[in-house]
């Protein structure tokens, strides 16, 4: 089954692609333009759980390598963060992003959507990427204030039926982005069928993470 490529702003229906799905599997990779004598390039892969207003409810509905509820899914030796209905597990972060991979086809981070566990005022989940700077690097590093997106080819998302393994959508970023650090990769939602969704969006900011919160997590 080959896969369907989106563009920026399309939509993918997983529903219609694969009847009865359960679980998604939301994987993400990227190569790094990375100096070998400059700092270590970790990005993070993260999820917002929004309502109607576009806000997390609760701060344990951002899904990031800091959250406070964390657990390990069957098989795992390592904890990921997880949402506060149970629906995202979020991805185990992995601080040297592809360094000493040698499968080019494995993700280099991923996560999990249980559709049926998502509560009822959860309207989307809106998937990002974003570089981690100074000072929450993990080697202290004043010189990764100067990391952008532009240094980052090749981002994708794919989407894949956890239960088949068969690869639904796939989603690459375009390689023109500037001095962003941080990237709206996408979003899962129904729509008003019922259908679980997947819009590409490649939106990206400028302040990290931190910008990010302060857009859906403005109340806190």
């Amino acid at each position: 089954m080959s896969a369907f490529n989106l563009q920026k702003g399309s939509s993918f229906n997983l529903s219609k692609a694969a009847p009865g799905i359960s679980v998604a599997y939301v994987g993400l990779g990227w190569k790094e333009n990375e100096d070998p004598n400059g700092p270590v390039f970790d990005l993070d892969v993260s999820a917002f759980c929004v309502g109607e207003n576009g806000q997390i409810p609760e701060m344990t509905d951002f899904v990031f390598y800091g959250s406070s509820a964390k657990t390990k899914l069957d098989g795992e030796d390592d904890e990921r963060p997880y949402s506060t209905d149970g629906s995202v597990y979020g991805a185990i972060d992995e601080t040297e992003g592809d360094e000493g991979e040698d499968d080019d086809d494995g993700d280099t981070e991923d996560m999990r959507i249980y559709f049926d566990r998502v509560a009822d005022h959860i309207k989307e989940i809106v998937v990002v990427v974003t570089i981690t700077k100074y000072p929450n690097d993990e080697h202290k590093d004043k010189r990764t204030l100067d990391l952008d997106m532009s240094q980052v080819k090749g981002c994708y998302c794919r989407i894949i039926d956890d239960k088949t393994q068969n690869e639904l959508c796939k989603y690459t970023l375009s390689d023109d982005f500037g001095k962003e650090d941080a990237v709206e990769v996408g979003k899962f939602s129904k729509n008003s069928g019922g259908d679980w969704e997947f819009k590409a969006l490649g939106e990206g900011h400028v302040g990290g993470i931190q910008a990010l919160i302060k857009k859906f997590a403005s109340n806190f």
